[in-house]
């Protein structure tokens, strides 16, 4: 099930609780549920996503908004790993193009540690490897998000997408659940679902939107 904004949210795919304890949208009841998606090399997120999040969970942990922090992986698969993930978590360091951006802005302890620790729980979305041909039904969904009205477009044009999307499919090494189910266009992206469980929100950068909108959400009953 592909995730729709308007619609009830499917959950996230997770392998693995890195820090705090296990959850999904559907054991939030009641809660309004942030979920920031990053990679460990992803210079942005740490930047700019992450603070807004530890932000957001600051400001509101007490009224009923739960944050919740998904590494995940769609390119530098050798980076962008578990195990880096807990590396992260237990001793602030981070890695690649993150710690490189971050120490040429003066944003790091020891040439290597963030200055800031992440408050709320961390999961690694599921990765799972890549066969070596996309199926038909994959190459869809893909494309299906991304291009509105896609059946209506002409064969030439339809044919030519397919054969990109196709390419690209094949270039990767994993399928990442979360960011494919919930058509993530990159690195930081944020997932925003409401008390009952509809998915509100899906965007992607810099999302300064998001302390409106939880306002909002909190005020609807």
């Amino acid at each position: 099930m592909n995730a729709i904004v308007g619609q009830r949210s499917p959950n996230f795919g997770v392998s693995e609780w890195v820090q705090g304890a296990p959850t999904n949208f559907d054991q939030e009841e009641d809660r309004i549920i942030l979920l920031e998606v990053f990679q460990v090399n992803c210079p942005g997120c740490f930047m700019n996503a992450i603070p807004e999040a530890i932000n957001i969970y600051n400001r509101y942990k007490d009224e009923g908004v739960r944050v919740l922090g998904l590494a995940t992986a769609f390119e530098d698969f050798d980076k962008n790993t578990l195990d880096n993930l807990k590396m992260l978590v237990e001793t602030g360091k981070v890695i690649g193009d993150t710690r490189e951006r971050l120490l040429a802005q003066g944003q790091l302890q020891d040439g290597d540690t963030l200055s800031y620790k992440i408050p709320f729980p961390l999961g690694m979305d599921n990765l799972t490897k890549t066969a070596d041909d996309p199926s038909q039904e994959e190459i869809m969904q893909f494309i299906y998000p991304q291009i509105p009205g896609f059946d209506s477009q002409p064969e030439e044009y339809k044919n030519q997408i397919i054969e990109k999307v196709k390419s690209y499919l094949k270039s990767k090494e994993y399928h990442a659940e979360t960011f494919e189910k919930f058509a993530l266009r990159g690195t930081p992206s944020a997932i925003l679902v409401d008390r009952k469980g509809i998915l509100r929100d899906v965007s992607f950068g810099q999302a300064g939107h998001l302390d409106v909108m939880i306002q909002k959400l909190l005020s609807e009953d």
